[in-house]
């Protein structure tokens, strides 16, 4: 009996197990099935994501190619605009009259900066901006930021200084010049005593490049919101003056884009430092040139220029013939081969009708005089290709809308070098 019992245990015990294994087996199979539906899932997710993603870098870069052509036209007639109130200027007017002048200067001011700073941004948020990693000398850099800011700090009765710039630091120079900038703006929009220093702090393998300033200061609630589009803070509603709330949100961009960290620290009523941390570079600082003094006069230059655009053509020749130059002005390349000019220096603008180019005319020059002058090119295209191309041909480069007082400048030392290198020529 007791072995039947036993028996009838071990069956029971048989039995038990096999059907725990048919239950087992079951959850095994319901959870895989699970387990396959969410990886399907997630597969139809990943699938979904990457479309999305593809079809917003599709969006971003058709939004940044809109941008790139709005900008190109908006900025044309924005240079005319530009070039023909600097001639205003230059002309004898009334105190009325030249303070209505002023305001059209920095009215126009503010729509190129607008313009170029949306176009900015885009290019940013598309991903096709790549910075150009090099060796940069701080001295140089910093004391250019500081003396196109000189004239602005002084109007409003501030220091501006520069300290420690004697570094050479790795970065893009142009995206860092472009952050200094902007945030020395800021710096000096936000403050109305005191002054704006801008210092050099080594840390190692590392620098501080700092913007202090003793201005309204940032409260805390906003220190988060300072890099937003279009914010501009309860302070400058109160007395300082307006401006595009675009600088800082590009200065965080740019300073992402090169992998620089950014900092800020206020304190209100007291003032703003905003540090930006940079490599240093293992090169020494170069020494650094010095230039003599550079002629203004541009008496008697015969200048050649070439410019598809009515307005601009007007605006620019009546500029330079107010600053003594002797100017001719054509629309093309047949124009220009058929007056048979000699002129002492080209400005011809890259984009002529019919998708002919402006540097076609300084070819011209090459094949049928043998030597082509001094020559600057203006362009609305910020695109690297027309960059390289003005390079290799050994002309300057202009962007639209062209600032007069650069113009001049650059006109004044292209002048003065090509008189000492080559016999003058007449017309």
């Amino acid at each position: 009996m007791a072995h039947v019992e036993r028996s009838m245990d071990q069956q029971g015990s048989a039995y038990s197990l096999f059907q725990t294994a048919i239950m087992l087996e079951g959850r095994v199979r319901s959870r895989t099935e699970e387990l396959t539906g969410l990886m399907h899932s997630l597969e139809r997710s990943n699938t979904a994501l990457v479309a999305a993603k593809e079809e917003a870098e599709t969006a971003n870069r058709s939004k940044t190619r809109f941008l790139a052509a709005a900008s190109h036209d908006l900025l044309q007639p924005l240079n005319a605009a530009r070039l023909s109130a600097s001639a205003l200027a230059d002309m004898s007017l009334g105190p009325d009259a030249r303070a209505i002048s002023g305001q059209i200067e920095r009215g126009l001011q503010t729509i190129e900066d607008l313009i170029k700073t949306l176009l900015d941004i885009s290019k940013l948020d598309a991903g096709v901006v790549h910075p150009v990693i090099r060796p940069v000398r701080l001295a140089d850099l910093l004391g250019g930021i500081a003396a196109s800011f000189r004239h602005t700090a002084e109007g409003k009765g501030l220091r501006l200084h520069v300290r420690g710039a004697d570094r050479m630091v790795v970065s893009d120079p142009v995206m860092l010049g472009r952050i200094v900038r902007n945030l020395v703006s800021n710096a000096l929009r936000y403050t109305t005593s005191g002054g704006v220093l801008l210092a050099v702090r080594s840390r190692g393998s590392v620098c501080r490049i700092e913007v202090i300033d003793t201005g309204c200061g940032i409260v805390p609630a906003e220190r988060a919101l300072v890099f937003e589009e279009f914010y501009r803070g309860q302070a400058e509603a109160r007395d300082c003056e307006p401006g595009l709330g675009l600088g800082l949100s590009i200065v965080q961009r740019m300073a992402a884009a090169l992998g620089h960290p950014l900092a800020l620290a206020s304190r209100p009523g007291h003032g703003t430092r905003v540090s930006l941390t940079v490599p240093v570079s293992a090169a020494a600082p170069a020494p650094e040139a010095r230039v003599g003094p550079v002629a203004t006069r541009l008496t008697g230059a015969r200048i050649l220029v070439v410019e598809n655009d009515p307005a601009t053509a007007d605006a620019l020749a009546r500029l330079l013939r107010n600053w003594d130059a002797e100017v001719f002005v054509f629309r093309d390349l047949a124009g220009v081969a058929a007056a048979d000019l000699r002129p002492d220096l080209l400005i011809l603008d890259y984009h002529l009708d019919n998708g002919a180019c402006g540097l076609a005319v300084a070819e011209h020059f090459r094949d049928t005089a043998g030597r082509v002058p001094p020559v600057i090119v203006t362009t609305a295209d910020h695109g690297a290709a027309i960059a390289a191309e003005v390079e290799a041909l050994g002309a300057e480069l202009v962007h639209k809308p062209t600032r007069p007082a650069q113009l001049r400048a650059l006109l004044t030392a292209l002048l003065a070098e090509a008189a000492f290198s080559s016999p003058p020529t007449a017309c």
